[in-house]
């Protein structure tokens, strides 16, 4: 499976980054290609794993939860890493959660309502079984958001920013 994408690809998943709610004759009108074409496309790119998701971007803070945080989770290596994921899924505000490497076993970021509600979510998580200590770090502010558009760029062009 080639892991590439071509301009179009490139140009395609910019647009519909800049405009989700767009529709696919839309884009192919604009991108000057066929609506088949277009179609193709995104069928491969979502077969392919590249696009994800269509759903809206959701903004915690608008939801009401101010605090974000990074948890550094070190876990009973006994049951593994499957079994704590499973049940930080269960707790609304764990919005991700990776296994890494380095000091702690696994790091989750997660939102709170205020600092008072952090406190109410890390004694979720910490109570998970499985946990055996967290380590938090509250983000103070967020200069560069989650985007991928940078890599989607990249990708199109065939090469890396080192490469430049």
């Amino acid at each position: 499976m080639d892991p590439g994408i071509d301009e179009l690809d490139g140009r395609l998943i910019a647009l519909l980054t800049a405009e989700p709610r767009i529709g696919v004759l839309e884009c192919s009108r604009r991108l000057g290609v066929a609506r088949g074409t277009v179609q193709a496309r995104l069928d491969r790119l979502v077969e392919r794993g590249v696009i994800r998701g269509f759903g809206p971007e959701i903004d915690p803070a608008a939801l009401g939860y101010a605090v974000t945080a990074f948890v550094t989770l070190q876990i009973r290596q006994v049951g593994g890493h499957d079994p704590v994921a499973g049940r930080l899924a269960v707790i609304p505000e764990v919005i991700e959660a990776h296994t890494i490497t380095g000091a702690g076993d696994m790091l989750c970021r997660i939102v709170a309502r205020s600092n008072r509600d952090l406190q109410r979510v890390i004694d979720l998580i910490v109570d998970v079984q499985g946990v055996e200590r967290a380590s938090t770090t509250i983000a103070l502010a967020t200069p560069v958001r989650h985007r991928t558009l940078p890599l989607v760029r990249s990708a199109a062009n065939g090469w890396t920013a080192a490469e430049r």
